[in-house]
């Protein structure tokens, strides 16, 4: 039996062109390829290939599952939407792997994609051209208080802040929360972008004010960028720029 392997591959933002190169060979070679639902679903079905989708909170499960695959010497690839080291799986194997000793030697490669902070600040300019930071809003797997606490800290520090999973159905008062704490911490200038699938043919791209910024303008397809002090306009283009002023 020939020694299996995984690979932990980002599928990007969206559109297949973003795939890397890299990330296209590995899945021409994988026996198997896991994952979350809608991620597996844009893997096409080929002769010797069998998908393993998944609902999205069993990570650990799902990363355990592939160690076992690796092992009877499949060809595994573990695939995220965007970058898998960006809150996806590469995180999640790593923690199979620490409780599995009997599994580390397991060939692991993690092949980058390209995050939607990234696709919708290229959208709009450069609003992450300085210091930033990206924050997961989603409390499935930390509390609340824990992303305001993160919040708050990232707008005093100055920084441009990424945000994914701003808002769902199942805790839509929290992003009104979060733009409360924005506008207790920063101008109501401040300028912040509503990107929504990005790369796709249904994508949006919106720019206004913290003054001017509404919950109802994020969902769980938006990437939401706030800028720091120094971001602004530039005709169409929003950019952050590289130097501070001392």
């Amino acid at each position: 039996m020939s020694a299996g392997w995984i690979a932990v591959a980002g599928l990007g933002p969206g559109d297949e062109a973003l795939v890397t190169p890299e990330v296209t060979a590995a899945l021409a070679e994988a026996t198997d390829v896991v994952g979350y639902i809608p991620y597996v679903a844009r893997v096409a079905p080929r002769e010797g290939l069998t998908l393993h989708p998944s609902d999205n909170r069993v990570e650990l499960d799902r990363a355990g599952f592939a160690l076992d695959l690796a092992a009877k010497g499949r060809r595994v690839v573990i695939v995220s939407s965007g970058d898998p080291g960006v809150f996806a799986m590469a995180s999640a194997l790593f923690e199979a792997l620490e409780a599995r000793p009997d599994r580390q030697q397991t060939d692991i490669r993690i092949l980058p994609g390209i995050t939607a902070m990234l696709a919708a600040a290229a959208r709009a300019g450069a609003p992450l051209g300085h210091d930033f930071c990206a924050i997961n809003l989603s409390d499935n797997l930390k509390p609340f208080a824990e992303v305001e606490r993160r919040l708050r800290h990232a707008a005093r520090g100055g920084f441009a802040m990424a945000f994914y999973n701003p808002r769902s159905k199942a805790r839509p008062h929290q992003f009104a929360r979060v733009l409360e704490i924005l506008r207790a911490e920063c101008e109501g200038a401040r300028l912040i972008l509503f990107a929504r699938a990005v790369s796709t043919p249904d994508e949006t791209i919106r720019c206004v004010t913290l003054a001017e910024a509404t919950p109802e303008m994020a969902d769980m397809r938006t990437v939401v960028i706030v800028g720091n002090e120094a971001t602004r306009r530039v005709g169409r283009w929003v950019y952050t720029p590289r130097s501070v002023p001392v």
